[in-house]
């Protein structure tokens, strides 16, 4: 079951095809980890939410409340005997149809869907996890490409490069060719004592768990965080290198090319990040 502006309806429920997401890609999402009926990390969600909204001029609704779309979450959770379960939530935004590039109106429709997930909290996977660089585009750094939009083709062709090369990812590069992200979540990597994770500036995501990982870390005093650009060369120099999103958490990466890495910080890490979800 789905969650279309409120009302609840069968998941085979078709959108117009004119609608401006499907389009023109005039669309944001936002994919929430739900444990035990519980929304983590709620409202950074909204708040980059909020932001992304403001910046594609979409018109916000005066009902679009914190508490209004955590109700609207809860609803569709419960549609679909969820509510005290551990989900995947997709919030999904996009302006209302009508013109071409140039919309008819700001205003917007959302939707919302859940499906169920095993892992109720952060677990650490120490399974072959082999990446390496996708080459054949490169993202241009700007304030869009921070944003959560569903312009995700370069993921969608990575995702495809890595299945046919047999990796479980694939790191993104910018158009100064720096390191920026992986396909399905940001990137930090460790040198020592030096955990170095992209700035915004280099065209990343600006992940709900990157500024998770961001915030535990200044409790770790053995460890120095900086935002600064990762050279592909530096990847062979790394004692760790992980994927960060809000669904794994923390996912160590084995090996890059000739490299393989070590876990130690990343499971440090996972152990006080999910007491950060307990206290949630």
């Amino acid at each position: 079951m789905i969650n279309f502006n409120g009302n609840i309806a069968d998941n085979n429920a078709l959108l117009s095809i004119n609608n401006r997401g499907f389009n023109y890609g005039d669309a944001l999402f936002e994919t929430i980890k739900i444990s035990y009926g519980k929304l983590l990390f709620w409202e950074d969600h909204y708040f980059r939410l909020m932001a992304s909204m403001r910046i594609l001029r979409m018109e916000i609704p005066m009902n679009f409340t914190m508490q209004f779309l955590e109700h609207q979450i809860q609803k569709t959770l419960k549609a679909n005997l969820l509510e005290h379960n551990s989900a995947r939530v997709k919030l999904l935004i996009f302006r209302n149809e009508g013109g071409l590039y140039l919309p008819d109106v700001n205003e917007v429709s959302f939707l919302i869907k859940a499906a169920k997930v095993e892992d109720d909290f952060y677990l650490l996977n120490t399974a072959h996890y082999e990446v390496d660089l996708f080459k054949d585009f490169y993202v241009s750094p700007s304030l869009l490409s921070t944003l959560k939009t569903n312009n995700k083709v370069i993921n969608v062709v990575g995702s495809i490069f890595a299945k046919e090369n047999n990796l479980q990812n694939c790191l993104l590069l910018n158009t100064d060719k720096q390191v920026i992200e992986a396909l399905n979540g940001n990137i930090f990597l460790i040198k020592g004592n030096i955990i170095k994770t992209p700035p915004l500036t280099d065209g990343c995501l600006k992940g709900v768990m990157r500024k998770q990982i961001i915030d535990v870390l200044k409790d770790l005093p053995d460890y120095d965080l900086i935002e600064e650009s990762i050279s592909p060369f530096e990847l062979q120099k790394a004692d760790e290198l992980w994927v960060t999103n809000v669904i794994i958490g923390i996912q160590p990466i084995s090996n890059y090319r000739k490299k393989a890495y070590v876990n130690k910080v990343a499971k440090l890490l996972l152990q006080k990040l999910n007491v950060k979800v307990r206290l949630n």
